[in-house]
């Protein structure tokens, strides 16, 4: 029996009541660019697109992360079932704005509804899934159970819990179980999540560990124009990147390279393009001379920094490196793929603060494929030996490469697992 949860009866109660708020909250948020004022209504349960006849997976990734990460299972769930559709919906405009174009013929986008009771079931009474599918942990209570209330099949993959999240779920036990307990099959992409979900309540037997998702996707590759272009601006120089920076990373990193040889390029991608402006004036303060993609500059000879504050062009950045710094690692982020990297051929370096992709790490580190560093002055020397070595960069790029090659799953495997939930609660109803 499914324990019950008076917190989770309140949530619900409370959702019920709360459409009027959801629709002034959205309102407020488009008009300060947060959400696409063209779509509200699909937050609001009114799809905007028709449900075909035929089979439906649902695959919600709350962002642009999670919804990355489902592409290559978008891709195998087609594959797998010709005639199957496969919706995807995500909760932010960014993810919406560069996963929509990515998506196969068999695949659609929506943005997901608030979780209210109006909205949530407007919306699954238009798309009526035959399999709901959440990427990583992102629960909505109301969505979780009112799609259980329906009898759909129900799976988290790419589950990943930490530490600090457990710790808020601990607050209340019985909720965490009452909604953990809705799902067929967890799959987690480490040892810790498997554990942790067991202790919240999931049901015995219904959670296993996989490979992490993100392992099999890669950027969108440049066109050869732009990458002709931007290996003739650089002209040879040797380039490092800085990968998803986050505020405060930024001055370390730039004083490393103020460290290096006047003729190397440091290529700076900030996790939020939006810091931009503040990011400019940091690298002019630093004495390095930068050139802005975003206002279309080109570096010339006696540029050190670019500044690539722009949105969907990370395969660009890693096919002019030679050397991969991964942000979120320096401050207290939990640290950024280091899959895309290791895909393109980098060398890989990274900060103390690695939680979110702790065993792709550990594999790297034993591989020889990655290196951590600690501070500003370490990071110079690490660099200055890297690109000074092109040996020794092979070398770690090819361990990087085997590593994410043995650390990818078996999509074709996975999809028809997870296809066989969806079949199975059909044969039962039959």
């Amino acid at each position: 029996m499914r324990p019950a949860s008076p917190a989770l009866a309140l949530y619900l109660a409370a959702s019920s009541m709360a459409q009027p708020l959801a629709r002034a909250l959205l309102a407020r948020r488009a008009r300060r660019g947060k959400e696409d004022r063209s779509r509200l209504e699909e937050r609001l349960g009114r799809p905007s697109l028709p449900r075909t006849e035929g089979e439906l997976v649902w695959i919600h990734g709350a962002s642009i992360g999670e919804a990355t990460s489902a592409l290559p299972l978008v891709h195998a769930l087609g594959e797998a079932r010709p005639g199957l559709r496969v919706l995807l919906t995500t909760g932010t405009r960014t993810a919406a704005e560069q996963i929509a174009p990515q998506l196969p013929a068999c695949a659609i986008h929506q943005y997901v509804p608030v979780d209210t009771r109006q909205a949530v079931r407007g919306f699954l009474d238009h798309w009526r899934p035959d399999l709901a599918l959440w990427v990583e942990s992102e629960l909505w209570p109301r969505l979780v159970v009112e799609t259980s209330a329906r009898g759909v099949p129900m799976a988290m993959i790419n589950a990943r819990l930490s530490a600090a999240s457990t710790q808020r779920w601990q607050r209340a036990p019985r909720m965490a179980a009452a909604l953990l307990s809705r799902f067929d099959q967890i799959i987690a992409q480490d040892q810790e999540t498997v554990e942790r979900v067991g202790q919240l309540g999931a049901l015995a037997g219904c959670v296993s560990l996989g490979r992490n998702l993100k392992s099999a996707v890669l950027p969108v590759p440049p066109t050869p124009s732009a990458l002709a272009e931007a290996r003739d601006a650089i002209g040879g120089r040797p380039v490092w990147l800085a990968a998803s920076t986050h505020e405060g990373e930024e001055a370390p990193l730039l004083a490393a390279h103020a460290a290096l040889p006047e003729d190397t390029v440091l290529i700076l991608v900030p996790r939020h393009p939006e810091r931009g402006d503040a990011i400019a004036k940091e690298i002019a303060e630093a004495g390095l001379t930068v050139s802005r993609r975003r206002l279309g500059e080109v570096p010339d000879a006696t540029t050190r920094v670019w500044l690539a504050d722009t949105l969907g062009e990370m395969s660009l950045w890693y096919r002019l490196a030679d050397v991969t710094f991964v942000g979120g690692s320096l401050v207290d982020k939990g640290g950024h793929t280091p899959f895309e990297p290791a895909a393109l051929g980098n060398a890989i370096l990274y900060g103390p603060s690695t939680e979110n992709f702790a065993p792709a790490y550990a594999a790297l580190d034993a591989a020889g494929g990655a290196r951590q560093i600690a501070h500003a002055t370490a990071l110079a020397t690490e660099l200055g030996a890297l690109l000074g070595d092109r040996e020794a960069r092979a070398a770690m790029a090819q361990a990087a490469a085997k590593v994410r090659a043995e650390m990818t799953p078996d999509l074709p495997a996975l999809a028809n697992d997870l296809l066989g939930l969806m079949d199975r609660r059909r044969n039962a109803r039959a």
